[in-house]
């Protein structure tokens, strides 16, 4: 067995680097009856997943994810791809891996930051298809982030049955499985804007992106502010950011933002299409949102970031003086 090793980042998720592995796997002569194997998170899933489907016109591979995100998100269903600079996820297909195995044991050697960004993930699940998981996170998300292993057993075996159940019914995204991108179009948004770099990792963008959907639902009048603040309560307990006022830089401004939503993959006929909520455990896909509510809520969420970014800056000032 050969191995290549990648750099860690959502900046792998790239053409050169594409690139590089398809041709790596040509020059140690890849066969179609050949196996990949995908040991890393959910970058290197993507990728390699990417270069298995595309290669001598589809190559079986394993995805052997070593992330939290990756264990009950990216290597459930079948998509692979890169990234784009015009947004996230624009170039892929659908390619599923023979078989997945996620060891619980290996998320002990991540970062606390690497762990808790998959955790928003986890949120999401119990937001978009189950209330009791999510009153569940609420009881034990302390000890899932303890590193409690029954509790972490629960967390990714729930998260994987609500993925592959809504996948089982729509797996190419026709239907019900674009309520899995709850948060994603603010996410992939805001990823763009921060150059897909460490400044916000992929589940910390999910979080902030799953409260800014309900937040955008509360304003409508479609779900509850209560709904919205209990969000808000338990990923803050979590020591999670909600909003971007812990992204650190500068962002682009609200008209910005939703021109960088208006590259997602959802957008049909030049419409955007967002997932909001009903309540806790209920979100719908919808067309009909208003562009100004859109705006509105961006505006008010970036006041917020400039805010603690020229506290931020003041309090530095402060310091070298």
């Amino acid at each position: 067995m050969v191995a290549l090793t990648l750099p860690a980042g959502e900046a792998t998720k790239s053409w050169l680097y594409l690139t590089q592995t398809v041709e790596w796997l040509l020059q140690e002569r890849v066969e179609r009856c050949d196996v990949m194997i995908a040991l890393g998170g959910g970058v290197i899933g993507d990728l390699v997943g990417f270069a298995a489907a595309i290669l001598r016109r589809g190559i079986r591979f394993v995805q052997i994810p070593t992330s939290l995100l990756a264990q009950v998100d990216s290597s459930v269903g079948g998509k692979t791809g890169i990234n784009a600079p015009q947004g996230k996820n624009l170039i892929g297909t659908f390619h599923q891996p023979i078989h997945v195995l996620a060891d619980t044991d290996v998320l002990a050697t991540l970062t606390p930051r690497d762990f808790m960004a998959g955790y928003g993930e986890v949120v999401k699940y119990g937001l978009l298809g189950d209330e009791v998981f999510f009153d569940w996170l609420e009881t034990h998300g302390a000890a899932v982030a303890a590193g409690d292993m029954a509790a972490r057993v629960h967390a990714v075996t729930r998260s994987v049955e609500i993925k592959a159940g809504i996948v089982a019914r729509d797996e190419t995204e026709q239907g019900d499985r674009a309520l899995l991108n709850l948060g994603h179009t603010f996410c992939h948004a805001l990823e763009a804007a921060t150059g897909y770099s460490d400044r916000l990792l992929h589940g910390e963008g999910v979080a902030i992106g799953c409260v800014l959907a309900f937040e955008l639902s509360a304003r409508l009048g479609l779900c509850a502010q209560e709904d919205t603040s209990r969000v808000r309560a338990h990923l803050r307990a979590m020591v999670m950011e909600t909003d971007l006022s812990g992204i650190p830089g500068s962002l682009p401004d609200a008209d910005a933002l939703l021109a960088l939503m208006a590259q997602d993959k959802k957008v049909i006929d030049g419409t955007l299409r967002f997932i909001l909520a009903r309540r806790i455990g209920e979100v719908f896909v919808t067309s009909d949102v208003p562009r100004d509510a859109v705006r509105g809520i961006l505006a008010d969420a970036l006041a917020w970031h400039g805010q603690a970014l020229s506290s931020y800056c003041s309090g530095a000032t402060s310091s070298f003086q």
